[in-house]
């Protein structure tokens, strides 16, 4: 069986915790800033995790994480 590709772009944008769930950026924060809340700036600055229904086709893009 020949080695698998890795998708790059998946490659910078997610990544496998401990338990093997997928940690994921908040988007809406390149740019219109100023109209944003800050406690909502604040939230979005963070990270979140790839529901569940997602996690199968991450795992297929990123088979060596």
């Amino acid at each position: 069986m020949p080695k698998l590709k890795t998708h790059s772009g998946a490659a910078k944008r997610f990544h496998k915790t401990g338990s093997g769930k997928f940690k994921r950026g908040q988007s809406k924060m390149r740019h219109i800033l100023t109209s944003k809340a800050t406690k909502t700036k604040r939230k979005l600055g963070g990270s979140a995790m790839v529901s569940v229904a997602d996690s199968p086709k991450v795992s297929r893009m990123i088979p060596y994480a």
